[in-house]
């Protein structure tokens, strides 16, 4: 891809616009002819992906209980794991830069329960169950104070951030269009499965450091969404290897490489972000893949 950055800032509009609840309205037509081109340059743009992602799965076991413990391996030694940003961002960056870091967050941000209910759509009793809890404790269990989503309006109203598509570094608004890609593809519903479980995986070692890191500079309250998330996504990835994953696994066992897949792909697009994010305050240098 010669210009990530304008291909992702294209992609990123787009999902905008095409999210958003609308009307009907005179432009319909040619809002379908975008969407027309855009499937397809999306869709390339994931299977390039799914080919960069094939050096991690090269000893993908394809038996339940294998592919269970393989999944869970990616903890630690998964692509962008054990980022040194994160303890950086807990001990050392500045308010300013613990702002600029989480500005890149919040715009690269898809909506995990937004996701989670696209990716439901047509699966199976057991899995959709357990998607339908996650998606539960995601809306606050009915109290709009739990909601996850405005708890981290929250912290960026008291950061005074404005993500804008155009002040976003590309590995970002990537992230948030792969998974996007994912949960509103149905050729790729179980790399969304893989994917968001790999996000409930992952989650808790960065979010402890980003909530510590936002501690030592004297936010308050408002860290709650990074603290709730280190504890919470221990027990979140656990139900959903046990209720997603392994079920799928057992009764679907050709899901299994879109699974992996999935989940490799989305830590792949998240070591991006965390390379493109140290590019920035640490002044390295980045690469230009897409």
């Amino acid at each position: 891809m010669s210009d990530p950055e304008a291909f992702h800032r294209r992609m990123s509009r787009w999902n905008n616009r095409r999210l958003a609840p609308a009307t009907p309205h005179a432009g319909w037509q040619d809002a379908a002819r975008e969407d027309a081109e855009m499937i397809l340059l999306e869709g390339a743009f994931v299977e390039r992906m799914r080919q960069d992602a094939q050096p991690w799965l090269k000893d993908l076991p394809t038996d339940v209980d294998g592919f269970v413990a393989w999944f869970e391996n990616l903890l630690g030694k998964g692509p962008g794991e054990s980022d040194p940003l994160f303890p950086w961002l807990a001990e050392e960056a500045s308010y300013e830069e613990m702002r600029w870091f989480l500005l890149q967050e919040v715009a690269g941000e898809a909506g995990f329960e937004d996701l989670v209910a696209y990716a439901q759509v047509k699966m199976p009793t057991r899995p959709k169950l357990e998607l339908a809890r996650n998606y539960w404790d995601e809306m606050g269990r009915g109290n709009e104070g739990g909601m996850h989503g405005p708890m981290l309006q929250k912290l960026a109203d008291k950061l005074d951030l404005h993500p804008i598509i155009e002040g976003t570094v590309w590995p970002s608004l990537a992230l948030g269009n792969t998974l996007v890609a994912f949960s509103t593809t149905r050729r790729y519903a179980y790399h969304a499965l893989g994917a968001l479980g790999a996000v409930e995986l992952t989650a808790p070692w960065r979010a402890d450091h980003v909530a510590r890191g936002l501690k030592r500079v004297g936010v308050g309250a408002e860290r709650k969404y990074f603290a709730l998330h280190a504890t919470l996504d221990v027990e979140h990835s656990r139900t959903w290897n046990e209720e997603v994953l392994r079920p799928l696994a057992a009764d679907r066992p050709e899901c299994i490489p879109s699974l992996a897949e999935g989940a490799v792909m989305r830590l792949m697009a998240g070591a991006r972000c965390f390379e493109a994010y140290r590019a920035h305050l640490w002044a390295e240098p980045l690469r230009q893949s897409a």
